[in-house]
C-alpha cells in the first residue's frame, strides 16, 4: 500500500518583484492503483506541484503538508524523496555531458537500493528496459540526453521509471513533443508501470491525446494555483470538447 497525500499544500517562487504566490491551497490524495490527469492551461501550477513535490529548491513551500505512506516529505533532502519511492518526470530533460546512459542508471538504481545491482543481471535488465522504448543497444554509452532527440529524452525517462520501480511517478507533460508513434511507446510504458502492484501515477499534461493510451482513475483541473474540479475521465472529454473557459471564467 502507498498513498501520496496533498494537503492544503501553498507554494511561492521569488521574482524581482518578490515573492509570488503559485499554489494556493492543493489537497489531492494518491492511493496505489489509482492513475490522476492533471489538465490547466498554461501558468495555472501543474508544473509547480510537480517540481514542489520533488523538492526543487526554486519552490518555497509556505504552507501545508505533502506525506508519503504517512512519512513527511517536506522534511526530506530530494534524494530522501527519491529513496522514499518518488520519481519525477520532467517536462525538459537536463543533458548531463560526459555521464553515460549506462552509469547513470547504474549510480541511480544504487543509490535508491542502497547496494549497487548485480552486474549479470543488471545489464539485461537495462537492455530489456531500453528495447521495451524502442531504444538500441548503443543508446546506453551515449552522454544522458546530450544530443538526444524530443522522442529519445522522454522514453528514456520511462526506461529510468521501469527500472528504478518508484511507489509513485510524477510524470510532468511527458507527451510533449511526442510524435504518435513515440506516444504510444511511451505510454505503454507508463500501462505496465502501473500494472505492477502498489503503484500511483500522477499525470500531468495540456493534452487529451495521451489519456487515450492512459486511462486515468481521476481527472483534476488546475486553474490559478487550485483544482478548480475533480472528476472521472469524463472531465477530460468535456475539456476536449469545450477547453477550459468554464473553469477560467469561474477563477475570476
Amino acid at each position: 500500500m502507498s498513498t501520496l497525500e496533498i494537503k492544503d499544500l501553498q507554494v511561492q517562487v521569488q521574482t524581482e518583484d518578490g515573492p509570488k504566490e503559485i499554489l494556493k491551497g492543493v489537497t489531492l490524495t494518491i492511493n496505489d492503483g489509482e492513475t490522476h490527469a492533471i489538465m490547466g492551461p498554461n501558468g495555472s501550477g501543474k508544473s509547480t506541484l510537480a517540481y514542489s513535490i520533488a523538492g526543487h529548491p526554486r519552490y518555497e513551500v509556505t504552507g501545508g503538508t505533502v506525506t508519503l505512506d504517512g512519512e513527511d516529505v517536506l522534511t526530506m533532502s530530494v534524494d530522501e524523496r527519491a529513496r522514499a519511492g518518488l520519481f519525477l518526470a520532467m517536462q525538459y530533460p537536463v543533458e548531463v555531458p560526459g555521464v553515460s546512459v549506462s552509469n547513470f542508471l547504474r549510480t541511480a538504481k544504487t543509490a535508491i537500493d542502497g547496494e549497487a545491482p548485480k552486474l549479470r543481471t543488471w545489464v539485461k535488465d537495462v537492455t530489456g528496459a531500453l528495447d521495451r522504448m524502442n531504444l538500441d543497444g548503443t543508446f546506453s554509452q551515449r552522454s544522458v540526453n546530450e544530443g538526444f532527440s524530443g522522442g529519445e529524452k522522454k522514453r528514456h525517462e520511462i526506461a529510468q521509471l521501469d527500472l528504478l520501480d518508484p511507489k509513485v511517478a510524477i510524470l510532468d507533460e511527458t507527451d510533449s513533443g511526442l510524435d504518435i508513434d513515440a506516444l504510444k511507446v511511451v505510454s505503454e510504458g507508463v500501462n505496465r508501470f502501473r500494472e505492477r502492484d502498489g503503484k500511483g501515477v500522477l499525470l500531468i499534461t495540456h493534452y487529451t491525446r495521451i489519456l487515450r493510451y492512459i486511462k486515468p482513475d481521476h481527472v483534476h483541473v488546475f486553474v490559478a494555483g487550485k483544482v478548480a474540479e475533480s472528476g472521472g475521465p469524463e472531465l477530460a472529454e468535456e475539456l476536449e470538447a469545450n477547453g477550459y473557459e468554464r473553469f477560467l471564467t469561474a477563477a475570476v
